[in-house]
């Protein structure tokens, strides 16, 4: 890369970073940066995935207020959030291309359907007794991991939706809970990735180093917004990422 080239990779992730932290999608705006640079799709998905990594554990340190007390719940919905990872990283290195590419933008556009719905649902729950939910939930993240395993972009915005319309939480604990599973898929793939993937090192080292900033940033500020701002900005990207996977 020229230093051109790897000035804009990080400056882009910083902003991925930042962006994961606070709603998701960040993927969307490293993902071309790669792409723009000279690497083929799969060998760009990878090594977004591998840089993509510090930025979800410093996003999900930085809301480590918002994490006490769900410690038991997300040890339970981490194993669903590992399969799922693993399972999409395996689909991404065997699968073609337009397999998986089909369902992605459905899946968003339905995510976004259920963030939009999300207090009309949430009230219709509570009047029916709502319980902490088992294997409904867990089943959900496990595909929405496979997903993020496969393709990284939205996946925070799909797991606040899951989360969102079957957890009694506030969107700030919600979003505690899914930067830590961002974290989980993402590690899980990578795991895979290092020993039989295509990826380019020094992309990965400045990803981590500007995801990892950004993710601290990216906390600092997310806090701040109320349940309403938070829920309009999964909704105004989630809709940005669902009109560029269409148009891709």
């Amino acid at each position: 890369m020229t230093p051109w080239e790897m000035l804009a990779v990080f400056v882009t992730s910083i902003c991925a970073g930042a962006l994961n932290t606070v709603v998701g999608s960040g993927t969307l705006i490293t993902f071309p940066v790669l792409l723009a640079i000279g690497l083929p799709p799969v060998t760009a998905t990878v090594t977004n995935a591998l840089g993509l990594i510090p930025g979800s554990i410093s996003g999900a340190i930085g809301y480590r207020r918002e994490l006490r007390g769900q410690s038991r719940r997300l040890l339970k919905l981490s194993v669903a959030a590992l399969l799922g990872g693993l399972c999409g990283a395996v689909l991404l290195l065997t699968l073609p291309a337009t397999a998986f590419e089909r369902i992605v933008p459905v899946l968003v556009a339905l995510a976004l359907v259920l963030v939009i719905l999300q207090p009309r649902i949430n009230t219709y729950l509570r009047r029916r007794h709502r319980e902490t939910p088992g294997r409904g939930l867990f089943a959900g993240l496990l595909l929405a991991g496979v997903y993020g395993g496969y393709f990284a972009a939205a996946q925070g915005i799909i797991y606040m939706s899951l989360m969102g319309m079957l957890l009694d939480e506030t969107p700030q604990r919600l979003n505690a809970a899914k930067n830590v599973l961002v974290a989980v898929v993402n590690a899980a793939a990578a795991l895979l990735f290092l020993f039989v993937a295509d990826y380019d090192w020094t992309a990965v080292a400045l990803i981590a180093t500007g995801s990892a900033l950004g993710g601290r940033l990216g906390a600092e500020a997310g806090r701040r917004f109320s349940p309403a701002t938070l829920r309009f900005l999964i909704v105004a990207v989630g809709g940005v990422a669902l009109v560029h996977l269409l148009v891709r």
